[in-house]
């Protein structure tokens, strides 16, 4: 199947024509839906989406272009990522897989050679992988070990303001949670937070004396006005509630930021007595849970010589139903915690669907990798499409979930303020000077 478009109308004003728009993603329209799936011209007008119509309906004075039934589908958002670490893995690769080499290879790794320039060279090629595929938002975890927190936040902090417009970016800062009782270390990190508009994350995991230690989490973000994005779970261990124990105290503490929590595999492995409370529990306290499904599939349940059982995944389902907001993102790209990837929500969704079983209706499965991780960040102007909003736009040549679940989607087109941008993707050779080739 070739593309829809070979070029979008060289005009300010045109018509999107039959066009096939996901429902959930498309803001105040009614129509009649198939599997989720609505049809629809598109009016696009000085870089915005002026109209959103019956198909055939469009004034037949405008310059247009016919999609054929191709989706439209709004910019991406991806919610959980790790730019800093992304691309070590030609130079440091994870002999065993596991995730307990995924630690020791980055930590080696981060020892002797994230300096600015390394650090930036590697998120600058990440930016321009995700651009090309579509994406308009990004959240990343940075290490921040000292003396890492200030090198890397201070390279963010430069790569986001000469990205704004192109890609938003947001960052939490990740430490293990023991350190939070180390007072000098985590003064400098929250005045480095504080100071590059960052968020208050970490590794959590169970510990002695656990509940003090997120009580001066949530009390440290409650006096510094900073959200949460934390680390959780992320093992196949039942006997690791973290999760639970988040919940208790967020609501304990009365927070009311926001917390999001990333993973929380162990959930998945528990009794459905304390699963569906440690659920309940969540969604009571108003967590957001982003669930990593190609990350974890990789590391998790991986054992020499044995094929995995586990799929390490958290209760979706069961969490979404209870009223959570929930989400998957791309988590690691070409390090030690994953040796794949391309920031493209593409594969993460369609991965995501056939892993979490996100299918059987797909009908609003869309809003995962869109609207939902959008308004988890506190960025409604992503992840939909709606009357008066920029025609940050990707068409694809799929019509249906069949043909977009199938393929790669590569032929398609991303447009940004009305207009096709060029999608071609860094070549990995730019890296080379980073690997010593």
């Amino acid at each position: 199947m070739s593309s829809p478009v070979t070029a979008l109308p060289a005009a300010k004003r045109f018509v999107l024509a039959n066009a096939t728009l996901p429902q959930i993603c498309v803001d105040g329209v009614e129509a009649p839906a198939c599997e989720g799936l609505i049809s629809a011209d598109i009016i696009v007008a000085d870089g915005k989406v002026e109209a959103i119509l019956k198909p055939g309906t469009a004034p037949s004075g405008l310059p247009s272009t016919d999609l054929r039934n191709g989706m439209v589908w709004p910019t991406f958002t991806d919610m959980h990522t790790h730019l800093d670490k992304g691309h070590i893995w030609d130079r440091r690769p994870n002999p065993s897989g596991d995730f307990v080499g995924a630690l020791e290879a980055v930590k080696t790794d981060r020892e002797a050679r994230w300096s600015a320039e390394d650090v930036k060279a590697r998120m600058e090629f990440s930016l321009k992988t995700a651009y090309a595929h579509g994406t308009s938002l990004i959240r990343t975890h940075l290490d921040s070990l000292a003396p890492q927190h200030r090198i890397s936040f201070e390279v963010f902090a430069e790569v986001r303001e000469a990205w704004a417009g192109k890609v938003d970016l947001q960052a939490a800062a990740l430490f293990p949670f023991d350190q939070i009782t180390d007072e000098a270390f985590f003064k400098d990190l929250v005045e480095v937070i504080v100071a590059h508009k960052g968020l208050l994350g970490g590794v959590t995991f169970l510990m002695p004396g656990l509940d003090e230690k997120l009580d001066i989490l949530f009390r440290t973000a409650s006096e510094n006005g900073l959200d949460i994005d934390l680390h959780v779970d992320e093992t196949q261990d039942k006997e690791t509630l973290t999760l639970k124990t988040i919940a208790e105290a967020k609501l304990r503490n009365r927070f009311k930021g926001s917390v999001t929590v990333g993973h929380c595999c162990s959930l998945a492995q528990q009794e459905e007595d304390l699963a569906k409370r440690t659920i309940d529990l969540v969604a009571e306290a108003g967590l957001s849970v982003v669930s990593l499904p190609m990350c974890n599939i990789y590391l998790q349940d991986r054992h020499p010589g044995r094929t995995p059982r586990q799929r390490g995944v958290t209760l979706f389902h069961e969490l979404t139903a209870a009223g959570v907001a929930t989400a998957v993102s791309s988590d690691n790209t070409r390090d030690p915690f994953y040796a794949y990837g391309d920031l493209d929500p593409v594969e993460v969704f369609r991965e995501a669907v056939r892993i979490i079983h996100l299918d059987h209706p797909l009908d609003t499965a869309a809003r995962v990798v869109t609207r939902t991780p959008a308004d988890i960040l506190k960025r409604p102007d992503h992840g939909r499409i709606a009357v008066g909003g920029k025609a940050d736009l990707v068409l694809f040549s799929a019509r249906r979930w069949s043909e977009f679940l199938s393929r790669p989607q590569a032929d398609r087109i991303v447009m940004r303020n009305g207009m096709g941008i060029d999608r071609s993707l860094p070549d990995y050779r730019e890296l080379d000077p980073l690997l010593g080739v």
